[in-house]
């Protein structure tokens, strides 16, 4: 895996993660969600580097330009419900992409330290031969993008996969590495020490689902 982490590099993705990880300026969903979409743009931009590129000629007013795009054969996969800002930033960029969503939650028993990643709904196009993008907020153990990964099998199998995170932490990024094929990328705005005993990340910024959408029961 190829870990792509932009914290290394001073620029305006500072200010964003600045603001989502300040427990002030959080009261403000909608600032809240509208961060995560911009550094969902960041990312996608940084990410649209490394895309394969075909030469099209284009027709002006004045004259014909060529000019190399991106060939089109995206799939923009959202995991439910944090994801959706990411998604959003994604797709402000990658507008012709399809699209995917899947739902995919920690069901803690009885309340208790230890949980499992549920994934009880999948809506997607055929990933065959595809670029998949999956847009997860925060990489806490990597157990979600494992069980995500698993129920995208009978999807068809993607040519390259590039996970998009916010915040992770360093032993769920170590985990996801001997999950996902070797020519996966990860590109991540930060990357943290260390989880709690319920596997969030520390100092993280809290559930980034909660904190865009209201917190659920």
């Amino acid at each position: 895996m190829t870990i792509h982490n932009l914290e290394t590099e001073n620029s305006i993705l500072n200010q964003f993660i600045s603001e989502i990880r300040d427990s002030a300026v959080q009261k403000d969903s909608m600032r809240f969600r509208k961060n995560i979409e911009r550094i969902g743009e960041v990312l996608g931009c940084e990410l649209s580097k490394t895309l394969e590129y075909t030469s099209k000629t284009v027709k002006t007013p004045l004259g014909t330009k060529d000019i190399s795009v991106p060939d089109k054969e995206l799939v923009l996969c959202a995991i439910l419900r944090a994801g959706l800002p990411l998604h959003q930033g994604l797709l402000n960029y990658f507008d012709t992409a399809e699209n995917a969503f899947i739902s995919a939650y920690r069901d803690h028993a009885e309340d208790s330290d230890d949980f499992e990643v549920v994934v009880n709904y999948l809506a997607s196009p055929s990933l065959h031969n595809k670029t998949l993008l999956l847009a997860d907020p925060m990489l806490a153990t990597g157990k979600t993008l494992e069980n995500t990964l698993k129920a995208m099998k009978n999807h068809g199998e993607p040519k390259q996969i590039h996970i998009v995170s916010v915040i992770g932490s360093v032993e769920g990024v170590e985990y996801i590495k001997d999950v996902f094929p070797e020519n996966t990328h990860l590109w991540i705005a930060a990357i943290d020490p260390k989880l709690s005993s319920k596997g969030y990340i520390i100092p993280g910024l809290g559930d980034s689902g909660d904190l865009s959408f209201g917190v659920k029961l």
